[in-house]
Parts: structure tokens; C-alpha cells; sequence
């Protein structure tokens, strides 16, 4: 079998020749036929069947050739012209026999014999194993092959020897059905999930036909029973083009799936009425004795189950040929429910187009968020896609991309179903890229948890913990020398104290850093006007400009992260700028808040570290969906500028300002 990727086209023309052929000589012996005068007989039955093959299946036999050059599509065309044929040869029959001036042409009339053969049992001895996406396994080919030799052998011994007893060939045709049945609906039930759409009809049309044949073998069978075979053949007739449109081409092509959907629920009430009327036929008959009550009854039975049979085929074949897109609503249950089964993310859009597939029966979906990584794909496209633009609450938050299975078209029931779809996928979109905020944030809220505790730790081990131990020793010597020399004693003890006072306010600078109580109580402008307080008491001049009413209204997440990316940016630049002060400037533009913090110091050195402090800045504004930038300043010192979104978890989509750029602003030398 061909692979999806090399799979070949159709044939249109080739199409269109055959459909003519068979047509233009079905047609000719029926007329023929009615044309003859013979009398009406039940050997007409026959002539009907032929007729039938002829029209039907040199109608599907084209349309398979003409979407795609498949095995199927020319054996089935064989059918078609074989039927159509055997109805030439009938006609031809029986017109001569009224018409004795006419020349005998005993080649026509043999057609009638055997012409319908070898289409019609490589309909349901070989086509079924034919009927495939995937390469056919060992088992597979021994079947095709025993079906093609039973064809073969049929069709020469009623082509050779026409009058010799076919018993043990009708016999051999029968098992070799029912197994041929036996398999396709083991593949119905176990197969691949791509190939079982249409299984079960043309399994159990193989079986009828099957067995149909099994009259045949016994001379002594009554004529009723005999006429069984025509009347199944009959009723195959919309079993076997619909089991071969849905699994062949999957009924996507020029609105046909309303006439399929329509035949094949025509014919199976047919069959199953004419089941349910036999059935209470001989029941009755056999309870009442009489057959005229017996008829009444099974007319009353087949009356009542007429609704109910058919509302129950109607379901089963629109899923057949629809799939769940007959149903949204069931389809959008079953693509829903992967909303709550989903155990992470990638499984949550894997899920999605998973689902979405196999509801609609497409060959591939693929959903892609508005962030990069966030992308999942169930299927390989091989034609061209067709694109949805996914919307939750407004906002666009990715893209849906589906393509049709080979041989296809998305039809206008599909098109709206995936239309109805669409928004549910985007609410799983949506939830997906939730959730990878809320993991991004998390893991920023650690980090940041984690960069404020080694902030601690450092404080702790480099400067209280030194300091203390050098407390203890400085109390150690001015005990030593006490009684020796008191002066000395209370120098040291003044000295101690002095440091302690420093010591005091440093472990409050570093806790309010952390933590402000006046940034809860007052807002973000009167915390940074008391940050700048705190650090001129140091030495270290800091001038505030946010004079923006904006910024007493803020969320407390952004004024919080806003103020401590301010507090760790004072604080490096009292440390290692080298300069006497800095600016701080925090202000509101349309959604963003813009924070820059600049000195006049020594400015960035090339081999420059990130520490802890600027990881600790930059961890805070991604947490909300910002960033930060630090770079020099023309005509020295450095800058750090922090945009943040008012809105946390927005993306600040205002970029970065280019590396060297600056202002001019004044500041400390």
C-alpha cells in the first residue's frame, strides 16, 4: 500500500470514461430488455441485479478512480462493467428471442453467464483486504491471495465450462467469504483506529453476500429460495458503496456524504424491515396457523418498528459517515473532557489535538499557543492545512491547524463543527498558557525567595557575624584592661558603642529593604522617600523623582516588586558605583510602570558578574512579567531601568531600551 506522503492522485478522465462505458451499456440492455416483450418471469430478478451492479458500481468505481488511483477504485469499476455487461448479454437474449431475423451472436449472450463474476466476487473476496492505510501483514496477503485465486477460478469454469456441476466451487466461494468476513471485522474491532470507520458495514455485506451464494450449490433448493440471491445482492447494493466511500475515502468529497448518509439508511431499514417481516411471518404462522392473520401481523410489526429502526440507523450512520461532527456537541464533551484529565501541560494540548482529531477524523491537528514551547501536534499533515486564529475572552491567545485525511475535503459539517469547537480549544489554550504563567511565577517567587535569604545570609555571615565576634573580643580586651587602665577601658567600651548604633541601624535598613511597613500603610512614593532618607543618614545621597498620583493606586505585587527592585539598586550603587548619590525616577506610561535608578560612579566594569542583588531585581520583574536592563551610562556611571506591567502577569511589551542609551539627568558626583 502507498504511504500517506506517496500516495497517488486521481484520475479524473480515466474516471469519466468508465462511468460512460458502464452507463451507456447498462442502459442499452435494459432497453433491450423492455424493448424484447418477453414475458415478466423471476428470472428477471437477475437482469435487475445486473442492471443495478452496472449503474451503482460503475458510479462509485469512478468516483474512487477519479479521487484516487487505489486498487479498490479499478476493481470496483471492474464490477460495474461486468454487471453491465451481463445486462447487455441478457438483453441481447432475450431481444433475439423475439426477434428470430436477427444474427445469433452467442458471445453477447454468454455474457449473461459470466461476464458478472469476476467483479462481484472480488468485491467481497479481495477488495475487503484491499481496504487499507496500512501495509498488508502476512496473514493479509495470504487471504488476498486465496480470494484472488477463488475469483479466478470461478470466473474460468463458468467462462469454459458452463454446464458443469459448480458445487464445490459455490461451496469454496462461501467459506472463503465468511472468513473474508471474520477478518474484516476482526479489523473492525482490532485494527487500526484510522481503517475501522466503514468495517462493520462492509463485513457484514460480505457475509450476505457470502451466504447468498450458498443456494446455488444445491440443485434440488426450492425457486423461492433461490430468488434469496438476487433480493441480497440487492440490498448489498448500498451496503458495499458505503462501507467503500467511508473507508476509502472517508465520504469528505462534492457534498456526497448527504446522498451516502441518505442511501444507507435507506437500505439498512429495507434489510432490516424485510428481517423483521420474515421473522413475524413465520413466528405468527406458526402460533396462528393461518397465513392471512400471519401477514396482517408481520404488516403490523414491520409498521411499528418503521420509527424506531430508523431514527436508531439515522444516529449510527451520520457517525459513520460524519464521525462525531454530526454531534457537536458529543465531540465537544469528548474534547472538553481533556480540560480536567490533562496532567500537565504538554499532556493537556496533546490531549486537545488528540481528541479533536478523532472526533472530527482528520488527519492531523496541531495547536500552537502565543509563546513560544507551548505547541502540541496529533497526526502528519500531508496536504494543505487549514487555520483557525484561537480567541479566549477577546484576547488571541494561538492558533489551530488541520488537515483533512488523504482523499478528502473538509466538508461544510466539519467546517462548522470545527468552528464550534474552535473556542473550546481556545479555553484549553488559554488554560495551558495560565498555567505556564503560574509555573513561571512560582519559580520566579522561589527564586526570588532564594535570593532575598542568601541577601540574609550574606549580610549575616559577612557583616553581623564578623562584627559580633570582633564585639566579643573588643569586650574581651576592654575587661583585660580595666583595672590597668581605665581611660583606655572606656574608649574601647565608646568605641564598642558607636558600632553597635551602626550595627542597629544597618539591620534595619536591611529589614525594611525587605519589608517596608510604609510602602502597605502610605504607597510606593512615600516608601522610596523613605528609602532615600535611610540612605542619606549613611552618606549616601539618593534623590526620588515619582510625583505620579498613579503610583499611590499601584497592586501591591507591582509596588512591591517596583520597591525592591529600587532598594537593591540604591544599595549596589552605595556600595560599588564609587559616587556620592543616585536618581531614582519611577513613573506611569499607559500599562507599564518604568523605574530607572542612575549614578555617576566608576560605571560597569567589562568583566562584571551578576550577583545576587541584580538576579534578585531581574527575578522580581519576571515574576510579574517584566524586566530589567543595567548598563553604563554616557559619560559614566550606570544605569538600571525596570519595566514593569500594572497588571501582573501582562507582558511589558514596551522593549528594552538599546544598550548605551541614557538621560542626562543630574546626579550627585
Amino acid at each position: 500500500m502507498a504511504t500517506p506522503a506517496t500516495r497517488p492522485g486521481g484520475r479524473p478522465r480515466t474516471a469519466v470514461a468508465l462511468v460512460l462505458v458502464a452507463w451507456v451499456l447498462t442502459l442499452a440492455g435494459a432497453l433491450l430488455l423492455v424493448t424484447a416483450g418477453v414475458p415478466v418471469t423471476p428470472d428477471l430478478l437477475f437482469s435487475a441485479v445486473d442492471a443495478m451492479v452496472g449503474l451503482v458500481y460503475g458510479t462509485v468505481g469512478a468516483v474512487l478512480v477519479a479521487r484516487r488511483a487505489h486498487p479498490v477504485g479499478w476493481l470496483v469499476s471492474v464490477t460495474g462493467l461486468g454487471g453491465a455487461l451481463a445486462t447487455v448479454g441478457g438483453g441481447w437474449g432475450a431481444y433475439s428471442s423475439t426477434h428470430p431475423t436477427l444474427p445469433a451472436l452467442p458471445g453477447v449472450e454468454s455474457l449473461v453467464s459470466w461476464a458478472w463474476v469476476p467483479g462481484t466476487l472480488a468485491l467481497f473476496l479481495v477488495v475487503p483486504w484491499l481496504v487499507r492505510e496500512t501495509r498488508a501483514g502476512a496473514w493479509a496477503r495470504s487471504g488476498l491471495g486465496l480470494g484472488i485465486a477463488t475469483t479466478v477460478g470461478f470466473t474460468l469454469q463458468r467462462l469454459l465450462l458452463p454446464m458443469s456441476d459448480n458445487t464445490a466451487t459455490v461451496l469454496l466461494t462461501v467459506a472463503v467469504g465468511l472468513l473474508t468476513a471474520a477478518a474484516t471485522w476482526w479489523r473492525r474491532v482490532r485494527g487500526p483506529a484510522a481503517e475501522r470507520p466503514g468495517l462493520g458495514l462492509l463485513a457484514l455485506g460480505v457475509a450476505l453476500m457470502a451466504v447468498s451464494f450458498l443456494p446455488l450449490a444445491f440443485a434440488d433448493t426450492p425457486f423461492e429460495i433461490v430468488l434469496a440471491v438476487p433480493l441480497v445482492h440487492l440490498a448489498c447494493q448500498a451496503l458495499f458503496p458505503v462501507a467503500l466511500l467511508t473507508t476509502v475515502l472517508r465520504n469528505r468529497l462534492w457534498g456526497i456524504d448527504l446522498a451516502v448518509s441518505r442511501a444507507s439508511v435507506a437500505a439498512l431499514l429495507t434489510l432490516g424491515l424485510a428481517l423483521v417481516y420474515a421473522a413475524v411471518l413465520v413466528a405468527a404462522g406458526a402460533l396462528v396457523g393461518s397465513s392471512a392473520v400471519a401477514q396482517v401481523l408481520a404488516t403490523v410489526g414491520v409498521a411499528v418498528a418503521v420509527q424506531p429502526v430508523h431514527g436508531w440507523l439515522g444516529r449510527r450512520v451520520r457517525v459513520l459517515v460524519y464521525g462525531e461532527a454530526a454531534t457537536p456537541g458529543r465531540a465537544a464533551l469528548r474534547v472538553g473532557r481533556q480540560l480536567s484529565a490533562a496532567a500537565d501541560t504538554d499532556d493537556l494540548l496533546r490531549g486537545l489535538a488528540g481528541a479533536l482529531g478523532e472526533a472530527l477524523r482528520l488527519e492531523s491537528v496541531a495547536v500552537h499557543g502565543v509563546r513560544d514551547g507551548l505547541s502540541a501536534s496529533w497526526g502528519v499533515p500531508t496536504s494543505d492545512p487549514v487555520e483557525r486564529a484561537l480567541e479566549h475572552g477577546g484576547q488571541p491567545v494561538g492558533t489551530l491547524t488541520v488537515t483533512a485525511r488523504p482523499g478528502e475535503r473538509l466538508d461544510a459539517r466539519t467546517t462548522d463543527a470545527l468552528d464550534h469547537l474552535s473556542p473550546v480549544v481556545a479555553a484549553g489554550v488559554a488554560l495551558a498558557l495560565g498555567t505556564a504563567d503560574l509555573v513561571r511565577a512560582r519559580d520566579a517567587a522561589t527564586r526570588a525567595r532564594l535570593a532575598e535569604r542568601t541577601l540574609i545570609r550574606r549580610e549575616l555571615h559577612d557583616g553581623i557575624g564578623p562584627w559580633l565576634t570582633g564585639l566579643r573580643l573588643g569586650l574581651q580586651g576592654a575587661r583585660n584592661t580595666l583595672d590597668r587602665d581605665p581611660a583606655a577601658a572606656a574608649a574601647v567600651l565608646d568605641a564598642l558603642g558607636a558600632e553597635v548604633a551602626q550595627r542597629v541601624e544597618d539591620v534595619r535598613l536591611l529589614s525594611r529593604s525587605l519589608l517596608p511597613p510604609v510602602l502597605d500603610e502610605q504607597g510606593l512614593r512615600a516608601a522610596l522617600d523613605d528609602l532615600a532618607r535611610r540612605t542619606a543618614a549613611s552618606g549616601f545621597g539618593v534623590h526620588v523623582e515619582a510625583d505620579d498620583p498613579a503610583l499611590d493606586v499601584l497592586d501591591a505585587r507591582v509596588a512591591a516588586a517596583a520597591y525592591g527592585i529600587a532598594g537593591e539598586a540604591v544599595t549596589n550603587a552605595s556600595r560599588h558605583s564609587g559616587g556620592a548619590g543616585c536618581v531614582v525616577t519611577v513613573a506611569v506610561d499607559g500599562s507599564l510602570l518604568t523605574l530607572t535608578c542612575d549614578d555617576r560612579g566608576r560605571g560597569l566594569s567589562s568583566d562584571r558578574i551578576a550577583g545576587v542583588g541584580t538576579r534578585s531585581m531581574r527575578e522580581r520583574a519576571d515574576e510579574l512579567g517584566g524586566h530589567v536592563l543595567v548598563e553604563g551610562r554616557p559619560g559614566g556611571g550606570t544605569r538600571v531601568r525596570a519595566v514593569l506591567p500594572l497588571v501582573p502577569g501582562a507582558t511589558a511589551h514596551e522593549p528594552a531600551p538599546p544598550r548605551g542609551a541614557g538621560t542626562t539627568a543630574e546626579v550627585p558626583a
